[in-house]
């Protein structure tokens, strides 16, 4: 048996590394020397092809950062599959900041895609595992926002690894589907709330 609590200052340490240091790639390269405001702006604009997938995943983790927090769990303590089931969607987080340099630099590339998208699915499959051994989990409505945007993300990151294969250079903007996992979450809550007025459960 591990305290969850343990594993919830773990967590929050490694998503807070992982979402600083993804900053790092975005810099003026070295062998670039702007001589006049107009050829600055040209060098900042150059890195937009880095910006996009920097934005994106700083979005990203911080959605699934917030959504994961949100989960309440009555048990304090966790056992040795959870936790290790933990460990390993860690590790995919640690992995985001590697995944989205390549993909910043190599963004014309089907295989930078690829593995940028994997490594945000093995995120989703990963959540959605750790979902299903939560020690006695409190099923409210933030234990379905979490469901739905996990569920989201997997296909989102599917469809992005479809894409790549036709059109790598626009395939990421298949990712911004995870903008709509709120309003999804808002109807499935309203749609289950129906379902119980004309279905009401036998006590």
């Amino acid at each position: 048996m591990y305290p969850k609590a343990r594993l919830d200052a773990l967590t929050d340490g490694i998503f807070a590394v992982a979402m600083t240091i993804l900053v790092l790639d975005l810099r003026i390269p070295d062998d670039v020397h702007p001589t006049d405001e107009a050829s600055l702006v040209r060098a900042l604009w150059s890195l937009w092809p880095k910006f996009f997938p920097y934005l994106l995943s700083f979005y990203l983790l911080g959605a699934t950062w917030l959504s994961m927090v949100k989960v309440k769990s009555r048990g304090e303590t966790v056992f040795r599959p959870y936790a290790r089931w933990w460990l390993i969607y860690l590790v995919l987080v640690t992995c985001i900041p590697f995944t989205t340099l390549v993909m910043g630099r190599y963004t014309e590339f089907t295989a930078a895609t690829t593995l940028y998208a994997a490594n945000m699915a093995g995120l989703a499959g990963g959540g959605l595992r750790l979902m299903a051994l939560s020690p006695d989990p409190l099923r409210d409505e933030h234990w379905l926002d979490r469901q739905v945007s996990l569920v989201i993300l997997l296909i989102s990151s599917l469809l992005t690894v479809a894409l790549s294969f036709v059109i790598p250079t626009e395939a990421l903007w298949a990712m911004l589907l995870n903008a709509g996992a709120s309003p999804v979450v808002h109807w499935c809550q309203r749609y289950t709330g129906r379902t119980q007025k004309t279905h009401p459960t036998e006590r």
